[in-house]
């Protein structure tokens, strides 16, 4: 996330927010790490696939701010934000975090405190799918069809606001369609695929105008524009694409599951009706 990738001009190396972001990144997928380990201790299962997502979707927000990113200044960009609101969001929530964290904690005030938080009604607005859409794909629209893109090379803070709020926004946006972990309320799946089929479209509608023309206020070259709005097209439909499995395949599961719930219950009334 340095000034350097952000536009063109002179490589400043890493600022103080990406020295945050790296050493935020750390303890968090430690933690998480340590949790499964508990789990296992105690003879509960935990997949450790969900430790290499966790720690894979940690790995990929420091490297995004960090890391020597491929390409130009605008092309190095859409890999930051691929990688930090798009593919980090989607390892991470694949991981299921809160899940983790609810059956590591033991009974107790800051279990029930996690518990109360996840089941709040500010909890449940926030991952109301139409509203972390708009959080998600209207703050991007906001960033590349403003001043704000131009703005960012000159203010740090304004800059580190920004990856934040792409970095939280693709959190929300991703668990409100996919919602793996226990939550207040779970939409229906014709509401997250609608959203989720609507947001695909703004975000490859906004690569294809960032084709056509780059952010206002901003000099970059021809060849380095089509590249970035070339990766963010097919880049963000690949995201996209593994969502949506995710999404089915979620669906499968549970529908499955209500399938055979339902078919034992049969069974048993056959079983149990007298001859």
């Amino acid at each position: 996330m340095t000034l350097a990738h952000v536009h063109p001009g002179p490589a400043t190396g890493p600022g103080l927010p990406e020295r945050v972001a790296v050493a935020l990144a750390l303890p968090v997928a430690t933690g998480y790490v340590l949790a499964a380990a508990r789990l296992r201790r105690r003879q509960d299962a935990w997949p450790r696939w969900r430790e290499v997502s966790f720690t894979a979707g940690c790995a990929g927000v420091a490297w995004a701010a960090v890391g020597p990113l491929p390409g130009g200044p605008f092309t190095a960009h859409m890999v930051q934000h691929l990688i930090v609101g798009m593919a980090a969001p989607l390892l991470l929530v694949l991981a299921r975090p809160l899940t983790l964290a609810l059956r590591a904690l033991a009974p107790g005030a800051a279990r029930r405190g996690l518990l109360a938080l996840v089941h709040s009604r500010a909890a449940g607005l926030l991952v109301f799918p139409p509203l972390a859409a708009l959080l998600d794909a209207g703050g991007l629209w906001l960033l590349y069809r403003t001043g704000l893109f131009a703005a960012m090379r000159h203010e740090p803070w304004l800059h580190a606001a920004v990856h934040t709020h792409v970095l939280i926004a693709g959190l929300l946006f991703t668990f409100a369609v996919c919602p793996l972990d226990p939550v207040r309320r779970r939409w229906s799946l014709l509401l997250r695929g609608t959203t989720l089929l609507a947001v695909g479209t703004a975000h490859a509608v906004l690569a294809k105008t960032l084709y056509a023309a780059p952010p206002p206020g901003t000099a970059v070259t021809n060849a380095d524009l089509h590249a970035g709005a070339q990766l963010m097209y097919y880049g963000g439909d690949l995201v996209e694409l593994v969502l949506t499995v995710t999404v089915a395949v979620q669906w499968y599961a549970t529908t499955g599951r209500a399938h055979a719930r339902a078919t034992a219950r049969r069974r048993t009334g056959e079983v149990g009706w007298p001859a």
